[in-house]
This record gives C-alpha cells, sequence and structure tokens, in this order.
C-alpha cells in the first residue's frame, strides 16, 4: 500500500512538472480557465488607433448602455469577473482612478463568465464600484474586440477609448491607478 501511495505521488509530482508555468500560476492563484497577462500596456498612437467596436448591453442594474451614449468622452472598459483572483485586486484601483478622473471620463465594466448577477452584483458592492458594468455572461460583447487583439481568455483585461471611438491603450492582465490613470491623460 506504501508502495502503490509513493508512486501514485511521484506520478503527480512529474506531471505538475511537466505543467506549463502560466499553468501552474493560474493553479496557484485558485483560478483556471482564463489568461491572465503580465499587465503590460500596449498604446497606439492616434494614426494607429482602430474604432472600438459598437458594443453595449444590460448593465448589472438592469439598464441599457452602449458606447454611443459616451460619445465624446474617454472610455476606460475593464474586462472581469467575479471569481477573477487579479480582478479583485485591481478593483480598489480602478474605483480609485473613476473618482480621480471624474466625469469626464466614462468607466464600464464587462462582467464575463458569471452565469448569475448575485456574485457580480456582490462584487461591485464589496469594492465600491460605482461605474456601470455590462453583463455579458457568454463573452458575445467581449467577442466583438478581437479585431483589437482582445482575446476572450484574458481576463482581466483594460481598453481605453479615446474620445474619437478609438482604441488608445491595452492591458491584458491586471493594472493599477497610476497607470490607469496615465493611460486616459494620454489618450484625451
Amino acid at each position: 500500500m506504501f508502495r502503490q501511495a509513493a508512486v501514485v505521488l511521484a506520478s503527480a509530482l512529474l506531471v505538475a512538472g511537466c505543467s506549463s508555468g502560466q499553468q501552474a500560476a493560474q493553479d496557484r492563484q485558485g483560478q483556471t480557465g482564463f489568461v491572465s497577462g503580465s499587465g503590460r500596456v500596449s498604446t497606439f498612437a492616434p494614426a494607429e488607433r482602430k474604432a472600438a467596436p459598437a458594443f453595449g448591453g444590460t448593465t448589472l442594474d438592469g439598464k441599457q448602455w452602449k458606447l454611443a451614449d459616451a460619445a465624446g468622452k474617454v472610455v476606460v472598459m475593464n474586462v472581469w469577473g467575479s471569481w477573477c483572483g487579479p480582478c479583485r485586486e485591481e478593483a480598489p484601483d480602478f474605483t480609485a482612478a473613476a473618482k480621480e478622473l471624474g466625469s469626464g471620463v466614462q468607466f464600464i465594466g464587462l462582467n464575463t463568465r458569471d452565469m448569475q448577477t448575485a456574485a457580480p452584483k456582490k462584487f461591485v458592492e464589496v469594492f465600491g464600484v460605482d461605474y456601470p458594468s455590462i453583463y455579458d455572461p457568454y463573452g458575445k460583447e467581449l467577442l466583438k474586440f478581437r479585431g483589437q487583439k482582445l482575446s476572450p481568455s484574458a481576463v482581466p483585461a483594460t481598453l481605453v477609448i479615446d474620445k474619437q471611438g478609438k482604441v488608445a491603450a491595452r492591458v491584458l492582465g491586471p493594472v493599477n491607478k497610476e497607470t490607469l490613470v496615465a493611460m486616459v491623460k494620454d489618450a484625451g
């Protein structure tokens, strides 16, 4: 019996040793089924920017929101899920950045892969998120961003859309307040 347990343990260690670093990092965070990027920022010069797709939907509080409603404003779109550890880590920074930047910038969340609204509503409450979040459990709105190289499996992810409706910056992975504020000012 001891020998059998040792073989099982050795096999498990061998398999674990062969996993990718990315998967191992996800396992350590208790998260699976998504890719957590490095948090590096990609910025685009005005001439290189591509138009953001027309996206929108029903928010967690039951209201309709669409990108066209924010015409003339810089928009910060954050893709998040209540199940995502890095999303919980960055949530206070998003709340602080939204307050610092004020009403001239529209923050919008894009909640994905939460199959019921209870968990994302609790997330919004716990972290004091006072800007709307579109409820997109199946990623239909998220898929509209494929042209901006925003992978549907990259959660969290953030896009900054300039006043002309073009993608000015992208972060795949968590982002902090200082970076958010700088991205918005650069896009302005």
